[in-house]
């Protein structure tokens, strides 16, 4: 068949808009709910079948359907079959058909489930936010678990008032870190078309759905797919840092800058619900902020240079500067009001007129801004001050708070006025993103390893000549004052030391930053440089809180901590402590470093804040973020959090403006949980499985590392059984996969590592050691049972069912 090339029939025409409605409002016990997803997955399989028509011919598209029907039959077929046998009728026909496949034509239909599978995954996150947006007609039906409704209803539930609730939500403070590794495979040119798709298909949710539409919309999907088809799916030059720059900032205007007022929304909204308390926007406390590695981490990275962090905190600065500029002007379209219908506050007059008198009236006769039109004329003299700040003009606003406290200003005399309901949508949401980005949108860390600083240092005390990598170590340290004083000195607050293991790593760190002038302490607006030590190998976990007890008993290390205000942050990391002993003894000792760090900070009367580096996959720490949070040892979270949002998982969670505010409501209710335990395990609730799991996690750290770290046969098979070489040689990030030429497991980074043994379906980071140690933890229970006449399994977490006591 030919793909028609005149649509007469849209695949997604409506004929019955009512039942349309049905469908898409359906609540979530309805079985109708799930047939917009079908229709969407159904009809785009069907583009994509004409385009394959249209692109390779019949042939090639009858032989893809013909592997799409026999993999489906052979999944049914293979439904409870146990064991590793893989083998029916169709799952030997569609190998057959694959083996007779020359390389040209397995590439296409390679490529060509690719991106069904592409499409699916749209239209799946499509529904997501149809359910979402369904879900908040049904006020009467119990919210979901993980918002920040659903919490406050446990939490008042559990004998919480709303006082006690908000005071516990003027504690949380979160900063998610974007990460450019491992970064996104998919072309940023990719990435735009699938974007584009998943607006067509919202449009398509809108009723009433005219048919003449629902082509038109039809026709524009069936564009972009041929689009893709015809479009390189893996980049032909390595990406750039500053590739990685623009991909991480593309989230803000993309989704972030919406979202993030509808967060504080919700919050207002849930609390007027659930307790019945109206709070006004004073009333919620900041609790996001956002953060960024992307431009700033050296660990292993050549490519990333004094340059690149310059370069990154530019970009930053310009992005949320024009944002800015951009929301006053669109206010400006709707904040009309004339000083002949409305007054205005005598603080207000006062303060244009001392901007008329310092700026001059230029820029709203340039904006044919009427003389009555006040409000309008003094966000001008705003947007003047906002342009200067790059240029370093002298209106130019010398810190946020000048400009928050000019649209607090106007906020004040909007609502003093007859004007609140303006101030409340117009201005108000301005002002949270002031109080969130300020003018540096995120901070930027700088991160390098120990083991670059302690080279760095024995050059130094030797007078050897710098190689490249101290060369670069001193450079970023010799910048960070001149970065503090062009950009806000917010902009740097934190530096990553990856690989730390002793003490001394820190204060190699602290000697670096005084050569270089560096002032570490805090003072006035600026937050100094702390030192953030990334704990990520097993040895270093378990020395964790030694290590910062030695730290913070030294008397000049406590004058820091003082500037600080008493707090300190650590980083723990999951991929590379995963790598060094496998899933059960990472996990395991990363949730006793949490505990035992806390412990430590009580002792020494500090305030600790722990930066979880959390990869995508399970194999590094991915997985649901509110049950992660949730799953921290009760009694040890401070309500302060920085978590990673690594490159492969932000196009997930960010690429839209209601999945950001998902993702950071989530992120938001899952510390406040964690923060109240309305009905979670109070602290001390694991002593009594705390053995097990030492038992457990000992047994699999040591058959973990004889049969995968210390096995030198394990290398040879992973490179011989796994893509990883080729994920060395392919233009996906500009880091590379190794810190150096070495061909050890130490020296190969997790995200390899990971990638790998998932590619070829291996997962081995998931799951090796597991399964042994649970086995042998049932082998030991069954026998203890056994002898003391159980007849049961017994669990060691509870008494016997016989009552023996155990």
């Amino acid at each position: 068949m030919d793909a028609p090339k005149i649509m007469s029939e849209s695949l997604w025409g409506a004929k019955d808009q009512a039942a349309r409605l049905a469908e898409l409002t359906a609540s979530t016990d309805d079985r109708a709910k799930e047939h917009p997803l079908r229709r969407d997955v159904r009809s785009l399989g069907t583009l994509l079948g004409w385009v394959l028509v249209e692109q390779t011919g019949e042939p090639l598209f009858q032989t893809v359907e013909q592997l799409r029907r026999l993999l489906i039959q052979a999944r049914v077929g293979l439904s409870g079959t146990s064991g590793s046998d893989l083998q029916n009728a169709e799952m030997s026909q569609a190998r057959e058909i694959i083996a007779a496949l020359n390389v040209q034509d397995a590439y296409k239909i390679t490529k060509a489930f690719s991106i069904y599978f592409e499409l699916t995954n749209l239209a799946e996150t499509n529904h997501r936010k149809r359910r979402r947006r369904a879900a908040k007609l049904y006020s009467g039906h119990p919210p979901l678990p993980g918002s920040f409704r659903g919490t406050l209803l446990r939490m008042r539930n559990a004998g919480i008032n709303g006082e006690q609730a908000l005071q516990a939500l003027r504690q949380v403070k979160i900063m998610p870190v974007f990460t450019a590794h491992p970064t996104e495979v998919a072309r940023r040119t990719v990435l735009q078309k699938r974007r584009r798709i998943s607006r067509y298909l919202e449009l398509l949710d809108r009723l009433p759905l005219p048919e003449a539409d629902a082509l038109a919309f039809e026709a524009a999907i069936l564009t972009e797919i041929s689009a893709l088809w015809e479009t390189d799916e893996v980049r032909v030059q390595k990406p750039l840092v500053t590739d990685e720059i623009r991909m991480g900032l593309d989230h803000y205007p993309m989704s972030i800058f919406e979202s993030l007022p509808r967060i504080y929304t919700e919050v207002r909204d849930s609390f007027q619900q659930v307790f019945g308390m109206s709070l006004n926007p004073e009333n919620i406390p900041e609790l996001l902020y956002f953060g960024s590695w992307i431009g700033g981490d050296r660990d292993g990275n050549p490519f990333v240079t004094a340059e690149t962090t310059q370069e990154a905190l530019e970009r930053a600065q310009n992005t949320i500067l024009s944002h800015y500029v951009t929301e006053l002007a669109s206010i400006n379209e709707q904040l009309s009001a004339s000083a002949k219908q409305v007054s205005v506050s005598d603080v207000f007059s006062n303060k244009l007129r001392q901007y008329s008198g310092m700026i001059g009236d230029e820029s709203a006769h340039a904006a044919h801004i009427s003389g009555t039109e006040l409000y309008r004329k003094f966000l001008s003299f705003v947007s003047v001050r906002l342009r200067e700040i790059n240029a370093g003009g002298e209106y130019a606003y010398r810190s946020a708070r000048e400009f928050e406290s000019d649209l607090l200003l106007v906020c004040e005399s909007l609502k003093q006025n007859r004007g609140g309901r303006m101030a409340e949508l117009l201005i108000e949401p301005l002002l949270r993103k002031a109080r969130t980005f300020g003018f540096h949108l995120a901070t930027l860390d700088l991160r390098q390893h120990a083991a670059v600083h302690r080279k760095t240092l024995a050059g130094l005390r030797g007078g050897d000549s710098p190689d490249s990598d101290a060369a670069g170590v001193l450079s970023v340290f010799r910048c960070v004052s001149e970065w503090k004083k062009n950009f806000p000195p917010a902009c740097i607050r934190n530096y990553v030391i990856s690989g730390t293991e002793a003490d001394r790593d820190i204060h190699e760190c602290l000697e670096l930053a005084r050569r270089a002038g560096v002032h570490v302490a805090a003072s006035g607006d600026d937050p100094g440089l702390m030192p953030v030590p990334l704990f990520e190998s097993i040895h270093s976990l378990r020395n964790s809180a030694s290590v910062m007890e030695r730290v913070w008993t030294d008397p000049q290390y406590r004058k820091l901590l003082d500037s600080w205000s008493g707090w300190q942050e650590v980083m723990i990391g999951y991929s590379d402590s995963n790598k060094d002993g496998g899933m059960l003894t990472s996990i395991w000792e990363l949730y006793k470093a949490h505990q035992a760090l806390h412990a430590a900070a009580r002792r020494h009367n500090v305030k600790l804040r722990l930066f979880h580096g959390r990869g995508g996959t399970v194999g590094r720490g991915g997985g649901p973020t509110h049950a992660a949070i949730l799953a921290q040892p009760a009694g040890d979270f401070s309500g302060e959090i920085r978590i990673t949002e690594q490159g492969e998982v932000l196009n997930w969670k960010y690429s839209d403006p209601v999945l950001a505010e998902w993702n950071l409501e989530i992120l938001i209710a899952a510390c406040l949980e964690a923060l109240t335990r309305p009905d979670g395990p109070k602290p001390g609730a694991d002593q009594p499985w705390a053995e097990i799991m030492e038992q457990m996690s000992g047994d699999a750290f040591a058959f973990y590392r004889q049969n995968i770290a210390e096995n030198p046969d394990v290398l040879t098979y992973f490179d011989q059984a796994t893509p990883v070489n080729e994920l060395e040689h392919a233009q996906i990030g500009s880091r590379p996969a190794r810190r150096s030429q070495s061909r050890k497991l130490e020296d190969l980074r997790a995200i390899p590592w990971v990638f790998g043994w998932m590619q070829s379906r291996h997962a081995l980071p998931a799951w090796f050691g597991v399964g042994y140690a649970l086995e042998g933890f049932a082998a030991q229970s069954s026998k203890i049972s056994q002898s003391l006449g159980c007849t049961r399994l017994l669990s060691r977490t509870r008494p016997c069912e016989i009552g023996c006591g155990r």
